[in-house]
């Protein structure tokens, strides 16, 4: 209301300016006309869109994002903890093997290690093409037998760098096989041996 009374007043003041020459009274009928529409349009548009919004506090709204529990996470997870820890448990078949030199001195493989030596001494040959072409090495390989001395696998380990040579220390290991079982005290399920062969045309000085 008081912004209305200044309005009103300031409309006063400046009819008394305005209309004090001729022509005034279509003057002061205009500019109330004018007026009075102003006023008018004014009210209606407060109370269609109350201004008291921007007197008011500002107000915060603080919103949570909940989830939904998930049943059977828990349970889940002690299952998987469960089973990892049976498969720790697992025995790992490495444990059931040993590896050895075939010139070990130990006691316990002593008289098999010269055994398979033998064997495979009377199938290892010097190679004519080498033996034709002065080729000497010298190479190192691993293979494994089971308890019943079967051969399982053979492998270089350290080539001689002449692939003839090679190939025939390891078909000698192969041609030696099957070798004898493993003795009473030996009580591993697989035995990996480390073999050197050694290719020379002429005698060590």
């Amino acid at each position: 209301m008081d912004l209305i009374n200044s309005l009103f007043h300031r409309a006063r003041m400046l009819k008394e300016r305005l209309f004090s020459g001729p022509h005034k009274s279509i003057m002061y009928v205009s500019l109330t006309v004018s007026f009075l529409i102003h006023v008018v349009l004014f009210v209606s548009l407060q109370k269609a869109f109350p201004l008291s919004w921007v007197t008011e506090n500002m107000r915060t709204f603080q919103v949570e994002l909940l989830r939904p529990p998930v049943d059977g996470i828990e349970k889940d997870s002690g299952s998987g903890a469960e089973i990892g820890s049976q498969q720790e448990k697992k025995p790992s078949s490495e444990e059931d093997q040993e590896t050895i030199s075939l010139d070990t001195d130990d006691r316990r493989y002593v008289s098999y290690a010269k055994a398979i030596k033998e064997r495979i001494a009377k199938q290892w040959t010097y190679p004519p093409d080498a033996k034709a072409h002065l080729l000497e090495g010298k190479l190192r390989l691993l293979f494994s037998l089971t308890r019943s001395g079967e051969l399982s696998r053979v492998r270089i380990l350290q080539p001689s760098g002449l692939t003839i040579l090679d190939q025939e220390a390891m078909r000698a290991v192969r041609a030696g096989a099957p070798y004898p079982p493993f003795p009473e005290h030996v009580t591993v399920g697989r035995l990996n041996i480390d073999a050197n062969f050694e290719y020379r045309l002429t005698a060590k000085k």
